[in-house]
């Protein structure tokens, strides 16, 4: 992926053109473009990307974006922080596809529910 930062084109909400649900969280991949286990994800978190609809995939080159990933206190290539509402719910640190995964679950397994007792 080329630029500093890129994103998945998530589905639009319910009730848009062609919405069929809302955008339940975002997934941000800092990572670097001198990181092998970064390079490693990149395959995993797009097609993450294309699986997961209804969440938002961001990815940011920490060297070009230098002052988001403080902001987000990334320390480690790759971090993947889970966020919802602006505030982070969940953070991966390294190449764990498995643990990145089962992250995801959890927390649009918990948007759906809480969507549901609303």
């Amino acid at each position: 992926m080329g630029g500093a930062f890129s994103t998945s084109k998530p589905k639009p909400a319910a009730g848009e053109e062609g919405g069929e649900s809302a955008v339940v969280a975002v997934v941000i991949d800092f990572s670097a473009s001198w990181c092998g286990p970064c390079k490693m994800m990149e395959p995993v978190f797009k097609e993450m990307a294309g699986r997961f609809t209804d969440v938002a995939f961001l990815k940011v080159d920490v060297d070009e974006l230098a002052e988001v990933a403080r902001t987000w206190r990334v320390e480690a290539m790759p971090t993947f922080v889970l966020a919802r509402g602006g505030e982070e719910v969940g953070r991966i640190v390294g190449a764990d596809k498995d643990e990145l995964e089962k992250t995801i679950n959890t927390l649009r397994s918990s948007s759906s529910s809480s969507a549901t007792t609303t």
